[in-house]
């Protein structure tokens, strides 16, 4: 067997261990699903679930990255035709929640209950950070703007304008502000 097969059967395999775990955190919430239940879903055995993810943080460190890399890519194509910096920091805060909203996997984790959980993934993780960096060059701006997309997914505006109003408010000129 080559490598390169290897890899591949490696990848497969965790995709469909991944998959099994979405439809579980949708039906259940992400923080009431244990690894017996997502390898029992998988169709695998426990000891298999643990040859590609050592526990359930680390599965959901790999299904979060997964899924922001995935929703970063629509959220860079809803955003590359802003040419202003302004009109493109309200696409892409808006255009990330209404995705996340829209996708019933990753709004599981901004339920009462799961919320705190992926709020502390949210800041600790690199690849979600790299997502703000698409958006602001600054780190530390980046961080508070995911910040602020975790926030109007657990705490949501009124409406889709109450929400956009907020942002054009408060969000652009700080950030604006902090890349001048």
């Amino acid at each position: 067997m080559t490598s390169w097969l290897g890899d591949e059967r490696t990848r497969v395999a965790a995709e469909r261990i991944l998959d099994a775990a979405a439809e579980l955190f949708v039906e259940r919430g992400v923080a009431g699903v244990g690894m017996g239940e997502i390898a029992r879903a998988a169709g695998c055995s426990r000891a298999t679930l643990y040859r590609y993810f050592a526990d359930r943080n680390e599965l959901h460190l790999a299904f979060v990255h997964r899924e922001a890399r995935r929703v970063g890519r629509l959220v860079s194509a809803d955003a590359v035709a802003a040419t202003e910096p302004a009109d493109r920091i309200v696409t892409a805060v808006l255009s990330a929640v209404r995705r996340v909203r829209e996708t019933p996997t990753l709004a599981a984790w901004f339920r009462t209950g799961d919320a705190v959980m992926t709020a502390e993934l949210a800041q600790s993780s690199p690849v979600i950070e790299a997502l703000g960096l698409t958006v602001v060059d600054d780190p530390g701006a980046a961080r508070w703007l995911v910040r602020i997309i975790v926030s109007l997914l657990t705490v949501p505006g009124r409406d889709e304008q109450d929400e956009r109003e907020l942002v054009e408010r408060y969000v652009v000129p700080a950030l604006i502000g902090s890349c001048a």
